[in-house]
């Protein structure tokens, strides 16, 4: 494999990590959007977006995916403010029996998806949902490295998720590497410490 097929996957949420929510509305600073998304049918809250995240993302040594509900809208709104290029985008499955027992299990909606889509590779996935119901499903069921990072809603990435993103992205991939378990993340779902790196 060469170019981009050797390169991690980068699974990104939308809403979260790139459309902070959940703190005071005037918490948050906006930017100016271009005048196609502007007018009475443009979702409020892209103005939220802050346009960094294209340069930030675009410098990590990964191959970025749409791991979203905002599906195809991610590159129809999204990537343009980020001035990043159409992205593969993660078309989900529907809905079966077997999320409900997910459920009532804990499990993401997401993680059978995004294990299937990654096969075998490498991957990141960062959203603000995810538990360690979710790292250890994907510890057990993946068969390479993977990064479940959660980030903080209310804050969106920051700099600090960064860092951790591109060390991790940044480790050796290959065949000869053992396996790891990571953790990381803002807030765990019990509100404590910062999670710690396990895989």
């Amino acid at each position: 494999m060469t170019g981009s097929a050797r390169l991690p996957l980068l699974f990104l949420d939308v809403d979260g990590p790139l459309i902070p929510f959940g703190a005071e509305p005037q918490q948050y600073p906006t930017y100016e959007l271009g005048p196609d998304l502007r007018g009475a049918d443009a979702n409020p809250l892209l103005a939220r977006i802050d346009p960094q995240h294209g340069a930030k993302l675009a410098v990590l040594p990964c191959e970025v995916v749409w791991a979203t509900t905002w599906m195809d809208e991610a590159n129809e709104c999204i990537a343009p403010l980020l001035g990043l290029q159409q992205l593969a985008v993660v078309v989900w499955p529907e809905p079966s029996d077997v999320d409900d027992q997910d459920e009532r299990d804990g499990l993401h909606w997401k993680t059978r998806a995004l294990v299937d889509w990654a096969a075998g590779r490498p991957f990141v996935w960062v959203d603000d949902e995810v538990t360690d119901v979710d790292r250890a499903w994907v510890a057990a069921h993946h068969g390479g490295g993977a990064l479940v990072h959660r980030v903080d809603a209310r804050r969106g990435l920051t700099d600090g998720d960064y860092a951790a993103l591109a060390a991790w992205l940044r480790q050796p991939f290959g065949a000869d590497v053992r396996r790891q378990h990571m953790v990381a993340g803002h807030r765990p779902e019990n509100g404590g410490p910062f999670g710690e790196n396990l895989w």
